[in-house]
């Protein structure tokens, strides 16, 4: 695999550090990362998005949900109890784990819930009204305003 050198990036830019942020994590990341556990990332709406994490086994108080820097943390921890059982086979996996999601600005989580062996965790799109777009009002040629007084050439 071809592996790509940013340095030069990050010298001619000034306020894209996100970006080439970004970038590094993208094009590091291993092919044979964990997968453990499965899950799905859902387009709700326009501006809505839902991440349901398959969690069987784990009870409310074993999940963590955390937003931190601009990243989702999901992760579990096992309680004690299943370390007094015998399995004879063990097909359900319930080893701790660590999931983590970039978020993008302006992406803010607004609920999760816990039911049925799946964890969801719903997210919103806020754009502020600064950056949503709006109609500019274009005036008539030859009208002024009450407000403005004409320049006159002085020579």
């Amino acid at each position: 695999m071809r592996t790509f050198d940013f340095a030069p990036m990050h010298r001619a830019t000034i306020g894209f550090d996100q970006i080439a942020d970004m970038m590094d994590r993208v094009m590091s990341n291993d092919v044979s990362a964990n997968t453990y556990p499965p899950y799905n990332i859902e387009k709700t709406s326009d501006d809505d998005y839902r991440i349901s994490i398959a969690v069987a086994g784990f009870s409310d108080a074993d999940l963590s949900v955390e937003v931190k820097d601009g990243a989702l943390f999901v992760s579990a921890r096992k309680g004690e109890e299943a370390a007094e059982r015998t399995y004879l086979h063990r097909g359900i996996a319930t080893r701790a784990f660590e999931r983590r999601f970039h978020l993008a600005d302006h992406v803010r989580v607004t609920g999760a819930s816990h039911e049925d062996g799946m964890l969801h965790i719903d997210l919103s799109r806020e754009m502020p009204e600064a950056l949503k777009p709006r109609q500019i009002e274009i005036a008539r040629a030859g009208s002024v305003d009450k407000d403005v007084v004409e320049a006159k050439a002085v020579n």
